[in-house]
């Protein structure tokens, strides 16, 4: 087992279609082969107010932008220290599909400030060491989800998607690393692992 000298978060984000949740297991596939502990969680989590959210996001507009964000924060306090922060403590490697960005494009894009989020989530929510935003069109994210064979749900509107990328794509950091989700599979594999591979070096025991 590779040793890390702390654990590490990478978050993946992008609207519904982006191919996030595959990149997320390619990785943690891949991380595995090469001996690090490491585990997944994804957003909304196992917790009662994620699985309301998902109750709920079966009917479109059964919440006001604001009821919405209330869940989300109270499920992501409870993922935080239910989940994040002990794996963090163990030294794991946590791969996590969807994160606070999200809450801020897609809440945002509904007319919350996206600013106001951001600091209520940072006041409590664990830093990500990584963040991958795979970025396509909105309607080619629908496209791929018809293609699936999934309902066109809440949060995946054409018009609505167009305003939730271009909060993504405002994002900025160091740690932050948008990708073209049009890229095959296997390009956008190769360049997350050669990013994540480099990074996890750097704390490696």
């Amino acid at each position: 087992m590779t040793e890390l000298k702390k654990g590490v978060l990478i978050v993946f984000e992008g609207i519904d279609g982006a191919g996030k949740s595959t990149q997320a297991e390619i990785l943690l596939k891949k991380l595995d082969e090469l001996g690090y502990s490491v585990v997944y969680y994804r957003e909304p989590s196992e917790s009662k107010w994620g699985r309301e959210i998902k109750r709920k996001a079966q009917f479109a507009d059964s919440l006001t932008p604001q009821e919405e964000l209330e869940l989300f924060q109270k499920d992501r306090e409870e993922n935080v220290k239910n989940n994040l922060k002990p794996s963090l403590e163990r030294k794991e490697v946590i791969i996590l599909d969807r994160y606070y960005f999200s809450t801020i494009a897609y809440q945002g894009a509904k007319g919350i400030d996206p600013e106001s989020i951001r600091k209520r989530n940072e006041a409590f929510a664990v830093r990500p060491d990584l963040v991958f935003i795979l970025d396509v069109a909105a309607g080619q994210g629908l496209e791929r989800i018809e293609d699936r064979g999934q309902k066109d749900m809440l949060f995946e509107r054409e018009e609505y998607l167009v305003k939730v990328r271009q909060l993504f794509k405002s994002f900025q950091g160091d740690n932050i690393y948008h990708i073209d989700a049009t890229l095959s599979i296997e390009h956008i594999a190769r360049q997350i692992e050669n990013i994540t591979l480099e990074f996890l070096e750097s704390v490696t025991s």
